[in-house]
């Protein structure tokens, strides 16, 4: 009876101690498949955090692209091509613009004077047309001049002394037109005038000039030249 319950008890104890050690066991694999179970959590996270961080930095590159291409829109050819859209040409145009609404002068408008250019002979004299209308007014083409009575063509116009602009007159301002009346030669077949005929472009009224001089001038209607009226007479372009 003793021996049994010896033996018993024993085996209580040897169970006790199973049972404790496999407890310990039990713990011992928790902590070690614990242990093992964060690296791998740590490893996985580690492509999470960088997959974050590749997402954020290509957000913000996004944004410097965006932010790159809203300057370059805003500094690039769009503002420079609207202001050199609008500085281009747009002053010639205005000023033709003006010009084309400025009324064309009509002979009551100017006043239109001969003198004698340079010294004898003298081949060439300077007609003046003076606004004396007390408005702007524009002056087209050339004089349309006849020297005499027996030859009523108009005196050939100078193609080479066209303005490039229209000759817009402002009150009081005068105009300029250069003429040839002769070759200057002994042997050329002049004429004495005293008084010949000028009409405007766009004007059919008949002006009387008054030649130069107290004796007038000597004319060749086949030797003579007239330039087109110009704000000033130019040295090259004025001269045949």
């Amino acid at each position: 009876m003793i021996t049994t319950m010896h033996r018993t008890t024993l085996l209580a104890a040897v169970g006790t101690a199973l049972a404790l050690s496999l407890t310990a066991c039990q713990g011992d694999s928790d902590t070690t498949s614990s242990s093992s179970a964060a690296p791998a959590a740590t490893v996985a996270s580690t492509p999470a955090t960088a997959a974050s961080t590749g997402g954020k930095g290509s957000g913000a590159s996004d944004a410097a692209g965006s932010a790159g291409s809203a300057n370059a829109t805003g500094s690039g050819g769009s503002q420079g091509s609207a202001d050199s859209a609008g500085s281009a040409g747009s002053t010639g145009s205005a000023g033709e613009q003006v010009a084309a609404s400025t009324p064309v002068c009509a002979a009551g408008d100017v006043r239109v004077t001969a003198a004698r250019q340079d010294g004898p002979p003298y081949t060439h004299i300077v007609l003046t047309a003076k606004n004396t209308s007390g408005h702007s007014c524009r002056l087209k083409g050339f004089p349309h001049i006849q020297l005499l009575e027996s030859h009523k063509q108009d005196v050939p116009a100078v193609a080479k002394s066209k303005p490039a602009s229209p000759v817009v007159l402002a009150a009081g301002a005068p105009a300029y037109a250069l003429v040839k009346v002769s070759d200057g030669g002994v042997d050329e077949d002049n004429e004495p005038v005293s008084a010949f005929s000028v009409m405007l472009e766009g004007d059919s009224t008949v002006i009387a000039v008054t030649a130069p001089g107290s004796e007038g001038i000597a004319a060749d209607p086949a030797k003579a030249l007239t330039g087109y009226w110009t704000p000033e007479l130019r040295n090259g372009a004025d001269d045949f």
